[in-house]
This record gives C-alpha cells, sequence and structure tokens, in this order.
C-alpha cells in the first residue's frame, strides 16, 4: 500500500459555513447617539496593525461602524465564553426580520447588562471596553468594503471593514517577561468559533520556525508576513 492509498481519502462536499477556526470578539460600538452595542463576531483577522472584520451590513454593529466609524475588539479566553454565549440570538436592531424571529433571534437593547459584563472607558474612541475581557484592541474604521459584487455598503449583504489599531490593552498576566510590548503565547489561550461551536487552543503542538523571527522586525513592515 503506498502513501497516498493509506491516506483518508478527500469528498467533495458543499457547506453551508466555511468556520475552520477563528477567534471569537465582542464587538463594541456606539450608535450617532452615543447609546452602545455589543455584538459576537467570529470573522476576523490581522493584518500589521489593522484588522479586518467581516460583518453583516443589516447587523446593529454594521450601522454603528458606517456612522461612527469606531470600535473596540473585545477578546475572550475560553475562560469568558459564558458571557459571550449570553448574547447568542440577540440582536441591537429594534426590528427583528421573521426569518430571524422564527430561528429565536430577539431585540435586546442594553447589551452589556445581557452579556453581564462592566462597560469601561476607552483611550482614543468613544465605545466603551468589556472590564472582564482580558484583551482590548481600540480602532477607527479605515475602509468599509462591499463584498459580493457590490459597489457601495449601501447595495452588499456583506462587509469587510478595515479597522486601524489606535491602541491595545492586555491584562498584566499576559506579557511576556522580559519585554514591554509582547504577550506570551502561553498565557494568551483565545476562545475560539469551530462550526459554531466554542474551543480553546490547547497546548501548543510544536515549535515553529517562523517565530524564529523577532517580533520587532515585524514594526511598520507593510508586509508582516514573510513571503515565500
Amino acid at each position: 500500500m503506498d502513501f497516498l492509498t493509506a491516506l483518508d481519502p478527500h469528498t467533495t462536499i458543499s457547506p453551508a459555513i466555511l468556520y475552520f477556526g477563528t477567534p471569537v470578539s465582542l464587538l463594541s460600538t456606539v450608535d450617532e447617539h452615543g447609546h452602545p452595542n455589543l455584538a459576537p463576531n467570529s470573522s476576523l483577522w490581522w493584518l500589521g496593525q489593522n484588522a479586518v472584520i467581516g460583518i453583516g451590513s443589516r447587523s446593529q454593529t454594521a450601522q454603528n461602524l458606517l456612522a461612527t466609524g469606531e470600535v473596540v475588539i473585545n477578546l475572550p479566553s475560553e475562560h469568558e465564553v459564558d458571557h459571550v454565549d449570553r448574547l447568542a440570538l440577540t440582536t441591537g436592531r429594534p426590528e427583528v426580520s421573521a426569518r430571524r424571529q422564527a430561528a429565536g433571534y430577539r431585540h435586546v437593547r442594553d447589551k452589556f447588562a445581557q452579556a453581564r459584563v462592566t462597560p469601561l472607558d476607552s483611550e482614543t474612541v468613544a465605545p466603551p471596553r468589556i472590564a472582564e475581557f482580558p484583551v482590548h484592541v481600540e480602532g477607527v474604521v479605515a475602509k468599509v468594503h462591499p463584498l459580493g459584487g457590490a459597489t457601495s455598503p449601501a447595495e452588499a449583504d456583506l462587509l469587510a471593514v478595515e479597522v486601524a489599531v489606535t491602541r491595545v490593552h492586555v491584562r498584566e498576566s499576559l506579557r511576556l517577561a522580559g519585554h514591554a510590548d509582547r504577550i506570551d503565547p502561553e498565557r494568551w489561550n483565545p476562545l475560539m468559533l469551530n462550526f459554531q461551536r466554542f474551543f480553546g487552543l490547547g497546548a501548543e503542538t510544536r515549535p515553529s520556525r517562523l517565530a524564529t523571527i523577532d517580533e520587532e522586525w515585524y514594526r511598520g513592515s507593510s508586509a508582516p508576513i514573510p513571503a515565500g
């Protein structure tokens, strides 16, 4: 039996969702009147000093981002999962579509109370942070990219929101000893969403050759991932 024959064979499928494992966040935004909203999000990635958030354009969070252009990305560890799950099937939009109602969604105006978390003033943006969460990333909207062939955010069902990071706050216990501005990867265990189910990272699987590059090498670089 050769190597390829011994492998588990591949099968072509058409999954309804493509959440192969992404970090969970609670996005804090405010509307034009300053009222805060919280929303769970698991379409998030980082490049340099920027975050890119994927979001439905009809959500209250998307409307707030378009109106006021500020956000706090609150990152939980696996220990804060209950706070995140309390916001499942809730929306900040007063009007809940029949389709969403049928799925169990309901309007909640005070998302901080619903999640049982405490608002904490931010330093560079208006939306509050979440005191109970270990990592807060403040940022401002740099650009909004409509997806699905739409030419403007108003026409799109889905948006990719580019956020320029303005401030990062972390718990002291997460800092890497001997370094002022680094996270200890062995202490930071982000909450992950894997096909609608919550997981932590678990133990490090093996040493990374990429980790031999000093983190400061990336600072100010427009290409933070070495190209092959």
